[in-house]
């Protein structure tokens, strides 16, 4: 969301729309340089104060030192000191170092640039996860109110987008919840899977550490243990390279980029209906839907989440080609990659959950559109029904058939060929042959006959798999998104 305080400058340089736009405060802020670079400071005093317990010569007051500046960052110093060394974390290491004059001697002690780079980007995926989580539970419980609303209203199926037999708004919308609890579930895995890199040296055999420690191992593992626990996790990969393995990123981004593909069918499919004047998304009183035709509702935020979406599954192909070409213990040409597909990833997922939230929070359904597409094509569907009622009456079902082919095919030509209305069920009572069953033909051309057990289903489907998913989450419900510029 652009800040009513930017300067004149900003605007005379690129910003991404991602963060400029659309992003929450809280997802941008994850991907920040403040946010990663007092991480990194985090990381420096972790290491210190872990090296210190198992008895290095590391004194309180420097650790002291290190934590009351550790949000004290001099950014235009660290900046000069990249532009001289062209190593962005020596550069903090001597900026931190300025103000920590004492602890100059043990930041960094032992570790490796990845240490702060690799543990600092695993920490920001677990957090962009935490953000992501409840914001897809917010979707996900919105739907299931919307589909147990309208789980008994009846609306045409449509496969191969041609008219089919007829489902409910509420057995459709369970199409996209079962899409999105999957999504749900590999969000929460991926999250879980997450290790710390932990304290694991240049090429990953912890060799500046036991030098450290005298050759003591017990003392290097311990070391990695407790860092670990510093920084919230819970386990760390017991075996890296220079870096964490990037197939890690492959496994955070491809649950990203799935969840891409679930919102984007959503919002498809709410972009067709709302074509057919069935469902649209909410539309403000004062919203403009177009620059010269002023009656028009464009679907601006479900056609939004779907071009953002494609941005979502295009990043998924950069985590895949950085895991392949990655020689032997590390290359540095995964570096300026990950700084982009990383962060837009989760940005990107975010803005898509966000607007979703906005449109399932007030989508609006028109019943008597829906019956009037229903009234449209329920005589076609109805000829199986009105067959049956007619064998059972005494009729020939050969005879019947045969019947109903000839007025169906006369029906259709007057709605293909002269643009008129239905009317197979006209013809029907027309037709001395149907006599015996005229007083059964509004009960069989009733709609909630043609929906099988889709209400049963809705019932079933939001109570064992939908709202159990949604309990972690409830404390985070009553958050509403009101989408901004």
């Amino acid at each position: 969301r652009a800040s009513v305080s930017v300067s004149a400058d900003e605007f005379m340089k690129y910003r991404s729309p991602l963060v400029s736009r659309y992003a929450s405060k809280e997802m941008a802020y994850n991907f920040s340089d403040r946010k990663k670079f007092t991480t990194w400071r985090k990381l420096w005093i972790y290491l210190a104060k872990a090296e210190k317990a198992l008895g290095l010569p590391i004194t309180d007051v420097q650790v002291q030192e290190m934590e009351s500046h550790a949000e004290n960052i001099d950014f235009a110093m660290a900046a000069e000191e990249e532009r001289k060394l062209r190593h962005d974390v020596m550069a903090h290491v001597h900026t931190f170092a300025h103000c920590c004059p004492n602890a100059a001697p043990i930041i960094h002690l032992g570790a490796t640039s990845c240490y702060v780079g690799d543990n600092t980007d695993l920490i920001m995926l677990r957090d962009g996860f935490d953000i992501l989580l409840p914001k897809l539970a917010r979707v996900i419980d919105r739907l299931a109110n919307f589909a147990e609303k309208y789980a008994d209203l009846p609306t045409l199926g449509f496969t191969h987008y041609q008219p089919a037999q007829l489902t409910t708004v509420g057995k459709r919308t369970c199409l996209w919840l079962q899409d999105l609890a999957m999504d749900m579930r590999n969000l929460q895995r991926a999250r879980d899977d997450l290790r710390f890199r932990g304290v694991k040296g240049t090429t990953g055999t912890q060799a500046s550490f036991l030098q450290l420690f005298q050759g003591d191992h017990d003392k290097v593992e311990e070391l990695d243990r407790m860092v670990t626990e510093m920084a919230g996790f819970k386990k760390a990969y017991l075996v890296t390279g220079q870096t964490y393995s990037r197939k890690v990123d492959i496994d955070s981004l491809s649950t990203l980029a799935s969840l891409g593909a679930t919102v984007h069918k959503i919002c498809t499919d709410i972009r067709l209906l709302a074509n057919l004047k069935e469902i649209e998304e909410p539309f403000e009183k004062e919203q403009i839907g177009s620059s010269a035709m002023p009656y028009k509702r464009n679907p601006m935020r479900a056609e939004r989440c779907c071009s953002l979406a494609r941005h979502l599954l295009a990043l998924m192909s950069d985590p895949l080609q950085t895991a392949s070409v990655q020689w032997l213990e590390r290359t540095l040409d995964d570096s300026a990659n990950r700084r982009i597909s990383l962060p837009e990833s989760f940005l990107t997922a975010d803005i898509i959950l966000s607007t979703l939230q906005n449109i399932t929070e007030g989508l609006v359904v028109y019943p008597k559109v829906i019956e009037r597409h229903i009234r449209h094509e329920l005589p076609f569907m109805a000829t199986e029904n009105i067959i049956m009622a007619m064998v059972k009456a005494g009729g020939n079902r050969q005879d019947c058939h045969e019947k109903i082919r000839v007025l169906s095919q006369e029906a259709a030509a007057v709605v293909k060929q002269e643009g008129g209305d239905n009317d197979l069920l006209a013809r029907v009572k027309a037709d001395a042959y149907f006599a015996p069953i005229l007083g059964q033909l509004d009960a069989l051309l009733e709609p909630k006959t043609f929906i099988g057990r889709a209400p049963q289903q809705v019932a079933r489907f939001l109570s064992e798999e939908v709202r159990p998913l949604l309990e972690p989450y409830k404390a985070k419900m009553d958050v509403k998104i009101e989408l901004e510029l």
